[in-house]
């Protein structure tokens, strides 16, 4: 298979490329328009076909495309590609406002391809190895299910916060496909004209959900707890964690020696967006929640921008 590969800043160098250069069957072409990236990367990874230019990858024989350059690119390059019916991955968010999302999901739907968004915490083996269910939307037996993401000293621009980065807790607690601000509750911290924090929480049958970030915490971490009944698991990464149940604490970790992309689930991703290509189709269901989390993203951040405006 020929995957082409556009935008090659951090997260595709340090994410991405690493596992994609050793998988096996992934042929890779790379693009983006800085040259000594370019020739740099082709060189240290033995690539051989490579361009400056996105749309040039339509001369050389690709099967699907990967997009990891700025979110404000993203609607311009994947309508392209979608438009030639090649099947896309696109890093989250897939656009800064839903109504490019909904324009981009109707592309793939007119052009029979699969549109794919790299939410790589869908897929972490530690939570899901313990909690099979929850990712697929069963959550009959779920309490309560919290995910926040904290940062030091980085307040930033609203739609920033909200689509760049909270959009991680948000879509992660977002298993069932929340799709409106219908009876959810949220909180917002500003710092001058920038946001600094944001929760947000609703409630669905006996589950709660809630999705937080402070951007002026005292470091960076990420931690999830899910609770049932008497029994409560809490992960202050994504390799290790706590089971809390008959009043005992039980420790629970990845297995030694796991990478670290593994463990941040984005080999298990990686699988899953090349099952999609050859069968160059995208369930349903995760159609639904890609648009659900965007409009729940979009409808925070028309919310937030009102009252800061009023």
């Amino acid at each position: 298979m020929r995957i082409a590969v556009i935008g090659l800043g951090d997260i595709a160098t340090k994410a991405y490329l690493p596992i994609l250069t050793q998988m096996e069957g992934i042929e890779l072409v790379l693009c983006t328009r800085h040259e000594q990236v370019l020739t740099q990367l082709a060189r240290k990874y033995r690539i051989n076909a490579y361009c400056t230019d996105y749309r040039q990858l339509l001369n050389l024989n690709i099967d699907a495309v990967m997009i990891h350059s700025a979110t404000s690119t993203h609607f311009d390059i994947a309508s392209f590609f979608l438009n030639h019916a090649i099947a896309t991955f696109v890093d989250k968010p897939l656009a800064d406002n839903f109504q490019h999302v909904e324009k981009l999901y109707e592309l793939a739907e007119k052009n029979a391809s699969p549109l794919y968004i790299g939410f790589n915490r869908r897929h972490i083996p530690l939570f899901n190895q313990h909690l099979p269910n929850l990712q697929q939307g069963q959550v009959q037996d779920i309490l309560s299910f919290r995910w926040e993401k904290n940062r030091y000293q980085l307040p930033g621009d609203l739609n920033t916060f909200v689509f760049d980065d909270f959009i991680h807790p948000l879509d992660s607690v977002n298993v069932t496909a929340k799709s409106s601000l219908e009876e959810v509750h949220v909180v917002a911290q500003r710092q001058g004209k920038q946001l600094a924090r944001l929760d947000v929480q609703w409630q669905q049958g006996q589950s709660i959900f809630h999705a937080s970030m402070n951007r002026q915490f005292g470091n960076t971490t990420e931690r999830v707890q899910v609770c049932l009944e008497n029994k409560t698991y809490e992960f202050d990464s994504f390799v290790s964690g706590v089971l809390l149940t008959n009043e005992e604490q039980c420790k629970i970790a990845e297995k030694d020696w796991t990478p670290m992309l593994m463990g941040k689930g984005f080999h298990s991703m990686l699988e899953d967006w090349f099952n999609v290509v050859r069968a160059n189709k995208l369930a349903s269901h995760t159609i639904d929640r890609n648009l659900a989390s965007h409009q729940l993203a979009e409808q925070l951040y028309q919310k937030i921008k009102k009252e800061i405006t009023h």
